[in-house]
């Protein structure tokens, strides 16, 4: 299969507070194709989260580069690259961060009325990925209505919404319990075959990495791919 997502050489350097270099990455590779769900696995402090703000193009690599979908994230003007982040990319981390004013519907809809598109196709798009996730009856609620679980499901539909080639998850289900944790995890495994979007998610959680096509695991600053989710540190 052809590759989505595809991060090659990646390097990320810090300054400590002495100025001593602090290396995250010494070259990491990564590619990902249309619907494949990747889970990467890792030791807290590994770099998983700073992993995927490059992927992401929330931040830049000290090396590397980043494509997507054919497009080198460092050939990319600064406003080309914010329309790839908004139109290309779905981001769903481990707080939802839906606006508290707007309902479950208009979250949804917000990503696409950003992008420009008619109020008509939005509220039809979201309407489309809410009853996706279980929503249907839940639309016209604020997220304070909302329990944990249904809050990120709208978040997973938000990401959703601008039919991006790739979504990427930040331990999305960290802060939800068991039962929550699985009806996400299904909705995950179920949604990447469905919509044919490629994930990449960070997480703890072994039954949520047991769903994914692979595991990797990020160590010493390389990606490592894992026999199976019994392999998770």
């Amino acid at each position: 299969m052809n590759a989505i997502l595809e991060a090659e050489g990646l390097r990320k350097v810090y300054r400590g507070g002495d100025g001593t270099a602090i290396e995250v990455f010494a070259g990491v590779d990564l590619s990902v194709s249309r619907g494949e769900f990747v889970a990467i696995v890792g030791a807290s402090g590994s770099g998983k989260s700073t992993l995927l703000h490059l992927l992401g193009a929330l931040d830049v690599p000290t090396a590397g580069s980043v494509r997507l979908d054919g497009q080198a994230f460092p050939d990319l003007e600064p406003a080309e690259l914010a329309a790839v982040r908004n139109r290309k990319i779905g981001f769903v981390f481990q707080f939802h961060h839906l606006l508290r004013e707007f309902s479950a519907l208009e979250n949804v809809m917000m990503p696409l009325l950003i992008a420009g598109e008619p109020e008509t196709t939005a509220r039809s798009r979201a309407d489309e990925l809410l009853a996706a996730v279980g929503l249907a009856g839940r639309m016209s609620h604020r997220p304070g209505a909302l329990s944990g679980g249904e809050q990120q499901r709208a978040a997973v539909a938000r990401a959703l919404a601008a039919d991006p080639l790739v979504v990427l998850a930040d331990e999305p289900s960290g802060n939800l319990d068991h039962g929550n944790s699985e009806r996400l995890h299904q909705l995950f495994a179920r949604l990447s075959r469905e919509f044919e979007t490629a994930l990449v998610v960070v997480t703890h959680n072994r039954s949520l990495a047991a769903r994914a096509d692979r595991v990797l695991s990020l160590e010493n600053g390389r990606l490592v791919m894992l026999p199976g989710v019994e392999s998770m540190p």
